[in-house]
């Protein structure tokens, strides 16, 4: 990519007397036709639709696996799995929902709305964007060829040392595990990034720090959270690797290693997680569900201000997964302190969701029950939360499935809700179709019902004694009742989850068009096309509030947005860029074309990574040095954009 001064850009044009400007466009941007032309492209819709598709496909594997072990703990005594197969299946159902699918889903929609609600042409980077996913999706299948060779990751998915050491598990069970977490960490990393960099160059004229949507809020924010945590994590796995592999004492008690180092390190990492697959989701409900009651959000600074500090304060409670390892009274009392003061910021949404129902005019379509069913998941899994903030309930708590309730609740049902709410909202934007609504609400409450059935026993479970991670338990302790009860609710989920893939196929083969703003909605995406052009805006829009198609509407605002009059950035394919601070026009993007090195870099990594798996070091080196070659094309600049990069300016 390539910049050149904002003074050369065309001035304001109207399209009504620039009719070829479309036309053009559209040569442009156009992607390149067939299969290759889907490898090679670069366009952030695509990008997002596939994030989207590929974390669903994991949905409902994780949720595969977790029916089979419903049914292995329905009645006591059961032997449908092995306890080997049980230990194997809810550690990959854990690694499956909590970083295969509950931060990519949202990672799709963040890709495929970035640029529309922000007004660009694209990503800020939109090679690295379509590496990322080509990562994602390597890194899911090389955690999954576990299953080929019998060898799953069978330690959880926190992955507690000394069960993960090699004198313990001498399997290729862990180095799974370990290098696909490194290799995903890499997806996790550069995807970050991106979103940082479109969130602060990238948005439209006008478009000040304080109009910008809540989502790209909640994502830039998990966004800086990542680029601090993830190194925390693949530096553990990293060096669990290398304990088991070269016989290292990073870990290992009897050489003088530390085993609580990895509690550290992965919980540095794991509970800023949390909030990173929550804070994008309280995105999207909060830019959507004003939509729905008719009135802007209540509270939008409150909202921003508590978002940042939820994922800062995320940082800083991560000794609450730890107070029963023996740690000093003074760092119980902080991190304890901690765990009840995040609930502050957290509750301010809340509050706000809340206030924008009972101030607004409610209209009760399928997403709006979406939207209302995940303000209740968030408040249960948040009170749950609590309980287990104060270290003496937590002692009695912690390893019971009081703690798979409320992780269930917090990371899956919060997520699940926000996630099935918003793709019945911008459906209809990605395809230019709608969703059924009748057969939408059957399965809300389908889904509804099942969730809580299933989940809301486990904490009485809990409270009964049960520990986490056995696979099956004697008659006649009080567990049975509660148990049988979770696994009808996982049937019934699991039906409703079934329902809605079917209204989501019936929806792609509707022929009934949706119209470009089907919600009367007042963000920017919905000022384009449905589905949207290849290069999203025929001009730049300026944007001159919060809610430019509303602006005719509310008190104070004259009309002043126009969808058809603004620059005309049509000299090849360029974006604009703007200030971080003011959103005034700086510098004109030459954007990549698009190209198979994001996905020829991934395959020459999965060879890297595959060979150290299998200890073929010179297979891994070959994979070291085919991915830096790639690099080093990628990088390489094309005749065009080096020759306007030295013209005069």
């Amino acid at each position: 990519m390539t910049t050149t001064d904002y003074d050369r850009a065309p001035r304001l044009v109207d399209l009504g007397s620039h009719g070829s400007l479309v036309g053009n466009l559209e040569d442009i941007w156009a992607p390149k036709p067939g299969l290759y032309g889907w490898i090679v492209s670069v366009d952030h819709k695509s990008i997002g639709i596939r994030y989207i598709v590929t974390a669903f496909i994991f949905l409902l594997v994780g949720g595969l696996e977790a029916m089979v072990m419903r049914f292995q703990l329905a009645r006591p005594n059961e032997r449908l799995v092995t306890p080997e197969q049980y230990n194997e299946l809810f550690s990959l159902h854990g690694i499956t929902m909590i970083f295969l699918y509950a931060l990519p889903v949202l990672s799709g929609f963040s890709n495929y709305l970035f640029p529309l609600v922000l007004g660009a042409r694209d990503m800020a980077f939109p090679r690295l964007n379509a590496f990322s996913y080509w990562v994602y999706l390597a890194s899911g299948i090389f955690l999954y060829a576990s299953l080929l060779v019998g060898a799953a990751p069978n330690d959880g998915w926190f992955n507690y040392v000394p069960y993960a050491l090699r004198a313990y598990n001498p399997g290729p069970n862990m180095d799974f595990y370990a290098l696909g977490m490194i290799f995903l960490g890499i997806s996790t990393t550069v995807g970050s990034v991106n979103f940082v960099v479109t969130f602060l160059r990238m948005r439209a004229p006008g478009m000040t720090i304080d109009r910008v949507p809540i989502l790209t809020w909640g994502t830039t924010t998990i966004s800086v959270g990542n680029l601090l945590a993830v190194p925390s994590v693949s530096l553990a796995f990293f060096l669990l690797w290398m304990d088991r592999q070269f016989g290292t004492h990073f870990f290992r008690a009897e050489t003088g290693g530390q085993p609580l180092l990895w509690q550290h390190l992965f919980w540095m990492f794991a509970h800023p997680w949390v909030y990173v697959v929550v804070l994008p989701a309280m995105g999207l409900v909060s830019d959507a569900l004003p939509f729905y009651c008719r009135r802007p959000l209540v509270g939008y600074t409150a909202v921003v201000v508590g978002t940042i500090t939820t994922m800062v304060l995320g940082f800083g409670v991560w000794l609450h997964h730890m107070f029963a390892t023996g740690i000093p009274f003074m760092a119980l009392a902080f991190f304890s302190g901690a765990s009840f003061i995040i609930t502050i910021p957290s509750s301010i949404a809340v509050f706000s969701w809340v206030a924008t129902i009972w101030t607004g005019r409610p209209v009760i379509t399928t997403a709006f029950l979406y939207f209302a069913g995940f303000i209740s998941m968030f408040v249960i899994g948040g009170v749950s939360g609590v309980a287990t903030a104060a270290v003496a309930a937590d002692l009695q708590l912690t390893d019971t499935y009081f703690v798979v309730a409320h992780l269930h609740y917090v990371l899956i049902g919060i997520n699940l809700f926000a996630v099935l709410g918003a793709l019945y909202v911008w459906f209809p934007k990605m395809t230019g179709r709608m969703l059924d609504e009748s057969l939408g609400k059957l399965t809300f409450w389908i889904v509804f019902i099942g969730f809580n059935v299933a989940f809301f026993p486990m904490h009485i479970t809990g409270l009964l004694g049960m520990p986490r991670r056995i696979y099956t338990y004697p008659d006649g302790v009080g567990w049975n009742a509660v148990n049988m009860i979770s696994t009808i609710g996982s049937v019934i989920l699991a039906t409703g989850i079934l329902l809605y893939v079917i209204v989501v196929l019936k929806g792609l083969r509707s022929t009934e068009r949706a119209g470009d703003n089907p919600w009367d909605a007042s963000s920017l995406e919905w000022a384009t096309l449905s589905p949207p052009p290849h290069y999203n805006f025929a001009v730049i829009p300026y944007v001159t509030s919060r809610h430019p198609l509303w602006e005719s509407r509310l008190p104070g605002q004259g009309a002043m947005f126009r969808r058809d009059e603004g620059l005309a950035l049509a000299d090849g394919k360029e974006a604009l860029a703007t200030t971080a601070i003011e959103a005034i026009p700086d510098a004109i993007l030459k954007m990549p074309e698009d190209t198979a090195a994001p996905f020829i870099v991934t395959l020459a990594m999965s060879i890297g990574f595959t060979g150290a798996l299998m200890h073929l070091w010179w297979l891994a080196g070959a994979g070291a040095l085919a991915s830096a070659l790639g690099i080093l094309v990628w990088l390489w600049p094309e005749a065009e954009l080096a020759q306007r990069a030295e013209e005069p300016q």
